[in-house]
């Protein structure tokens, strides 16, 4: 296991690295812990919970809710949960997500960790102290910035990984290379899926890689006022489409950051929008989708991203850059309507 200690404006985090689940009984104490799982995690990995107080909600996006919320409210306070106490989501993004919202709530703020299962979850989703939940069709819209105690890296979890679920992983890793590092791009290009899949070692030092990436940018930049903007790349028109059209969130994001690497090139002159394009098919991952312009620019009104009638869009100056571009929004309605 490997440890690394970081300090943000206002919390510690430790991140343990090619850890074990049963490594959590050496960090906490069962009798103040309350682990938040899904329907789908329970089931497959049922005898990592006994012993802990476990708090199961039902697996998938649409119970990212303030029902979802209250229902676990609820059990705390059947459980007689107090502020000593310290919630673990064990899951995805939804997950991480609730749990990490939840415990900034309850009595005002109680601890929490998280122990990602799911690739998107490791690279991207548990990281950087977003924590949310849905309100309708909107997606975190409702939530806080704090950071967790601890994240526990165990790829173990990774075996039972259904396929739509890697390739949601692996569509943020193409982001972080596509904003930040050119040289983790060339090593995706020369490697794919099946291998990574398969091979432990190599598995762990990817999602090492893209951890301490996002801290970084993170960490100059908790609460998102410049640099921390650009883990946006593909996200403005992907979540739009994700929630207009029902696709994963991996495929959405996959086929935003196509679309960011057109509207790249015919903005800032950027040079390699069909490499990108290449990558992203490697790696199972759609580019091209016919959407409805209309439909997408009502969803950016109510995007995060969105100041007055203007997006702060995540475009590229090369592989390895990103840069935010103020862009008006009925600019980017007759962008679209003509790449």
């Amino acid at each position: 296991m490997l440890h690394q200690a970081v300090q943000f404006n206002q919390q510690h985090t430790d991140f343990y690295f090619d850890a074990s689940f049963w490594q959590l009984k050496e960090m906490l104490q069962p009798a103040s812990t309350f682990i938040i799982t899904d329907a789908n995690i329970y089931s497959l990995h049922a005898g990592y919970f006994k012993g802990w107080k476990t708090i199961i909600i039902p697996a998938g996006e649409a119970h990212k809710s303030l029902d979802t919320a209250q229902y676990i409210i609820d059990q705390l306070i059947q459980l007689k949960a107090d502020r000593t106490a310290t919630l673990v989501g064990v899951g995805g993004g939804v997950v991480t997500d609730i749990t990490g919202f939840v415990a900034a709530i309850y009595m005002r703020g109680i601890a929490f960790g998280f122990v990602p299962t799911t690739l998107l979850a490791m690279v991207d989703a548990s990281i950087g102290g977003k924590n949310g939940i849905d309100i309708g069709l909107y997606k975190n819209l409702m939530g806080t910035i704090r950071q967790p105690s601890f994240l526990l890296y165990d790829t173990h979890f990774l075996k039972t990984l259904p396929e739509a679920e890697w390739q949601n992983g692996f569509a943020e890793i193409i982001k972080h290379a596509c904003i930040k590092n050119a040289t983790m791009f060339r090593q995706l290009e020369g490697t794919s899926p099946g291998i990574l899949k398969k091979n432990k070692q190599q598995l762990n030092e990817l999602v090492q890689k893209n951890v301490q990436l996002k801290m970084s940018v993170v960490k100059a930049d908790e609460f998102e006022k410049g640099e921390r903007k650009l883990l946006n790349l593909g996200h403005t028109l992907g979540h739009a489409i994700e929630n207009e059209y029902g696709f994963s969130h991996g495929q959405a994001v996959a086929i935003g950051i196509h679309y960011a690497a057109i509207l790249s090139q015919q903005i800032l002159g950027f040079k390699n929008p069909e490499r990108i394009s290449v990558l992203l098919t490697q790696y199972g991952l759609p580019t091209h989708f016919v959407f409805n312009t209309h439909k997408v620019m009502n969803m950016l009104q109510m995007d995060k991203k969105r100041q007055q009638n203007e997006v702060h869009y995540i475009l590229l100056e090369k592989i390895g850059k990103g840069v935010i571009l103020p862009i008006p929004l009925k600019d980017l309605e007759k962008l679209y309507k003509i790449i």
